[in-house]
């Protein structure tokens, strides 16, 4: 598959159309400046209205990658269908706080929490709900840059359901000028959604493998994150992939 300049386009204005047909259909999508503005509109909007977005809160104290993958299913797998929706209407939100989830746990009640307690996550909720940790914590600063590394497989946790096989897939994920911080908002997004879909269930495996870009895969792909280049606000760049069953 060639990553086209188009291409990208089109995957990154479906995921709009998909998360907020209403608005999509009144939106113009059709360059990345366009697309940019439109996401800005639709984020606009959901500030005017809180009860029409979702957000979950990460607290992360420590990052390494197969385990934050292994979590972030799990919580996501977690989540209440109805929760989901409208989580999915908010582009699957995620704010990355820096704390340890250990000494939190008295305090905020927590939806998922890593079995080694590096990270724990709140949500989908309303904005208001989780003001107060929001305010107690910072953002997560991940500003190192990626390293590439040996192929890694996890199993997605829970038994597979009896009417469903597991499934194996490759998760690709860019590194060149791409940071921790990048990673977790970027991964985030292709994992939540990916399981939203269907796409990983309990189960299914996933080998993680690195790459300095995209742009040279060639197994066919069921799943692609893109989003607006961090260094080239004028372009948009595939941050990670998910390929179809291996």
């Amino acid at each position: 598959m060639t990553l086209s300049p188009e291409l990208l386009l089109a995957v990154a204005a479906d995921r709009l159309r998909a998360a907020r047909p209403e608005l999509a259909a009144r939106l113009d999508l059709s360059t990345p400046e366009a697309l940019r503005d439109a996401k800005a509109a639709v984020a606009g909007r959901e500030a005017d209205d809180v009860a029409d977005s979702a957000v979950v809160v990460a607290v992360i104290s420590g990052f390494h990658l197969p385990t934050w993958v292994h979590e972030t299913c799990r919580f996501a797998l977690s989540v209440p269908a109805d929760l989901a929706v409208a989580w999915r209407r908010s582009f699957t939100r995620t704010l990355f706080l820096a704390g340890r989830p250990d000494n939190l746990t008295e305090r905020f009640p927590f939806d998922h929490i890593a079995d080694d307690a590096s990270s724990a996550w709140s949500g989908p909720t309303a904005n208001e709900a989780t003001t107060a940790l929001r305010r107690l914590l910072r953002t997560f600063s991940g500003t190192r840059e990626l390293s590439a590394w040996a192929p890694v497989t996890i199993d997605v946790a829970g038994p597979a359901a009896p009417s469903s096989r597991p499934v194996h897939r490759d998760l690709y994920i860019a590194t060149a000028r791409v940071t921790v911080s990048d990673v977790l908002v970027q991964v985030n997004h292709l994992l939540a959604e990916a399981v939203l879909n269907g796409l990983i269930r309990p189960g299914d495996r996933l080998t993680l493998r690195s790459v300095p870009h995209l742009s040279g895969l060639t197994a066919p792909l069921a799943a692609l994150r893109v989003d607006t280049d961090a260094h080239s606000p004028h372009v948009l760049r595939a941050y990670a992939a998910l390929t179809k069953e291996t």
